[in-house]
């Protein structure tokens, strides 16, 4: 399979618009939540080795490399995402003519969908990490490029609401309902992690950025 993260902005842009299964929702997520930790390191990167932030030289050092290591990870699992929808599209074409065939389809069929599932948890999981360096980054970073990590933590913010659609179409065709109500659940605490972490983060660059009213 050709890897989306290598792909041109234009060739992935167009790919995403065909009639190609993949990508699709995970992959655009994981692209713009890595847009978005790529617009932290810009601030972080526009921050490093200035006099006025030379207090925060170690940590900035440090959010630099983390930053750096969350922006594969994300665009890692774009990948991630569509291998793991391929066991998906494959159990959808086994053949369900007798009991037996329909059973084993069924295995394969719920093993594949909580395959689904775990890729984009994994990229919510990813993404709050982003989330919680662009906050910071909003807090220490260069006041000149501050407007950055907000618009980092906003591509951050859809970014988790987007994987977490592709974990709830999942999960709710399971069998195991128990399973499906387990990653429900770690999906709705990222989100509301990240609701709190985003709105946060976007009220301190408005307070930052807005003109104050006479």
């Amino acid at each position: 399979m050709k890897q989306m993260s290598e792909n041109t902005i234009q060739g992935f842009i167009q790919e995403l618009a065909s009639d190609a299964s993949t990508p699709g929702g995970g992959g655009a997520s994981g692209m713009v939540a890595a847009c978005g930790m790529a617009l932290g390191n810009m601030v972080l990167s526009l921050t490093t080795g200035k006099k006025k932030y030379a207090a925060y030289q170690e940590e900035i050092d440090g959010l630099i490399a983390d930053a750096n290591t969350l922006t594969e990870q994300l665009l890692s699992g774009m990948d991630a995402d569509a291998e793991a929808f391929i066991p998906l599209t494959r159990a959808y074409k086994m053949p369900k003519d007798t009991p037996q065939q329909l059973e084993e389809r069924n295995r394969v069929l719920e093993e594949a969908l909580v395959g689904a599932s775990e890729a984009p948890l994994h990229m919510m999981s990813n993404i709050m990490e982003a989330m919680h360096l662009i906050h910071r980054i909003a807090e220490i970073g260069s006041r000149m490029a501050i407007s950055d990590a907000g618009v980092g933590i906003q591509c951050c913010m859809a970014a988790m609401k987007g994987a977490s659609l592709n974990v709830f179409i999942n999960t709710n065709l399971m069998k195991n309902k128990d399973v499906a109500a387990d990653m429900n659940r770690r999906a709705d605490a990222l989100l509301q992690e990240a609701d709190l972490v985003g709105n946060r983060t976007y009220e301190l660059v408005l307070a930052a950025v807005r003109p104050k009213e006479d």
